[in-house]
């Protein structure tokens, strides 16, 4: 197991989340990271971040994070923009807060299927796959901190796959956010390219823009994300992937298996896990302009999770699929975590 610590006092300057009194006060945060070994020669990124006087831990205050389709946890949830990331935000409010890399993405080890032509294999990290390797993680931060249970919170992609694990593991879940949440599909999805699916796809910095404006309408584009964030996100994102770095144009190679998933289950009208098998207090959040996860899918789920106690809807105005990097950023950070912090676990 490898690991890294290291301590920071990350700047919590920015009015949306904490006033100059309590920047005064902000924690210092530690963080660690580790390479957890989850099979097949394959080993996942772990990193961790906690207020380094935080002495005791529990499930409520313990928060897994996992990304989506494309892109990993580490370059978005621990992004500082505007001197915070969302991860130094959580642990900023006394939390120990975990974001993993799922396989094949981020700073993870890739499969070596990835280094070979991408029509040469059929699609990578299929939804169970990607499933057991977080339980793996959770159960590496459910040994080192002595817990029963964790907090999950999946993001797009992830939300399939964190609605899977709590519903095949409801005792190992103290509560559940699905940010984005996928649902039974009516329309094609933004990740799938169409065609036959090779074992991962390349993808450049200008869809990656593209895509992001989807939705957004024309006189809101241009203040939709502040100057130079993007610009930030897509430089430390697609530096994870030496490889794909050496094309011209630049491209980060990203595992088909969501899209298969999404092409089997989403398109098909096959749900990929049980709502009703969900126990624990669930949040659906998202943007009112999501076109990767549009409204109607969370509508829609939200009725089904029928044994979750304390379900919650928000839908934020003026944010699309990647809110975590918009200028109302803040309202996601505190809807997500005004919900967590209801618990007493």
């Amino acid at each position: 197991m490898n690991r890294r610590a290291i301590l920071a006092a990350p700047s919590l300057a920015t009015p949306v989340f904490l006033t100059r009194g309590a920047q005064a006060q902000a924690p210092r945060i530690v963080t660690e990271e580790f390479m957890v070994p989850v099979g097949d020669g394959q080993e996942v990124f772990l990193r961790n971040k906690r207020p380094e006087s935080l002495a005791s831990f529990t499930p409520g205050r313990t928060l897994l994070m996992v990304h989506g389709a494309t892109y990993p946890a580490s370059t978005a949830f621990d992004l500082p923009l505007g001197g915070l990331s969302w991860m130094d935000y959580i642990a900023g409010r006394g939390f120990d807060v975990w974001c993993l890399d799922l396989r094949g993405y981020g700073r993870s080890t890739r499969p070596p299927e990835m280094s070979q032509p991408a029509e040469a294999n059929p699609p990578l990290v299929r939804g169970e796959q990607a499933v057991a390797d977080i339980a793996r993680a959770a159960a590496f931060i459910r040994e080192r901190r002595a817990l029963p249970k964790l907090t999950h919170l999946g993001y797009s992609w992830g939300t399939a796959l964190m609605g899977r694990f709590a519903a095949d593991n409801p005792t190992l879940v103290e509560r559940l956010v699905l940010y984005a949440p996928v649902w039974l599909r009516q329309g094609a999805s933004l990740a799938d390219p169409g065609g036959a699916l090779g074992a991962y796809r390349f993808v450049t910095q200008e869809a990656a823009r593209a895509r992001r404006g989807a939705g957004v309408p024309e006189a809101a584009r241009a203040t939709l994300v502040p100057p130079g964030w993007f610009e930030h996100w897509a430089g430390v994102t697609w530096a994870t992937d030496p490889e794909g770095m050496r094309r011209n144009p630049a491209a980060l190679r990203a595992p088909n298996g969501s899209v298969a998933d999404g092409r089997e289950y989403w398109a098909a009208g096959r749900p990929f896990y049980d709502p009703a098998k969900i126990t624990a207090p669930t949040l659906l959040v998202l943007g009112e302009w999501d076109q990767d996860t549009p409204p109607y899918m969370a509508n829609t789920l939200f009725p089904l999770l029928t044994a979750s106690t304390g379900k919650r809807l928000v839908l934020l105005g003026e944010g699309t699929h990647g809110m975590w990097m918009e200028r109302n950023r803040g309202a996601l950070f505190q809807a997500v975590q005004i919900f967590i912090e209801e618990s007493t676990g």
